[in-house]
């Protein structure tokens, strides 16, 4: 595999390079391109589901945005040393009733050598919303 741009150990620039590069591969809801970002064999923790593997993460992001409809997402940087991140992110999205949500977490990110992310771990609550209290459009 060739390498993923910023690798480690990161600085200021390059973690805030990494984190905004995630949030827009996460907002094109495109699990394909997304899964890219991660190693072959990525363990994942997304709430109370365990996930192994890129194939498993394509799977997962597929079922997600069949539930979560018109997904818009925003990362900030909480904290990094070496090759580990703390991200906080919120973002938000509807069911089929139409019923918003705003999703609140953090994110514990580990990457290999390459710039790969290897491990993500994912605390999410879900706050429901009207569609006029919307912040991410």
């Amino acid at each position: 595999m060739d390498k993923k741009f910023p690798i480690p150990p990161f600085d200021m620039e390059t973690a805030l390079q990494k984190v905004q590069a995630a949030e827009d591969a996460w907002n094109t809801r495109d699990p394909e391109r997304i899964a890219l970002a991660y190693t072959i064999d990525t363990e994942w923790r997304n709430r109370t589901e365990f996930i192994n593997g890129r194939e498993e993460v394509v799977a997962f992001l597929k079922r997600k945005w069949a539930k979560e409809l018109d997904y818009k997402l925003k990362k900030e940087l909480w904290g990094f040393r070496e090759n580990r991140m703390a991200v906080r992110f919120e973002y938000e999205w509807h069911d089929e009733a139409v019923q918003w949500y705003r999703s609140y977490g953090n994110e514990l990110w580990e990457f290999d050598p390459d710039g790969y992310m290897q491990k993500r771990f994912a605390s999410i609550n879900d706050l429901p919303i009207d569609e006029a209290d919307r912040k991410l459009k």
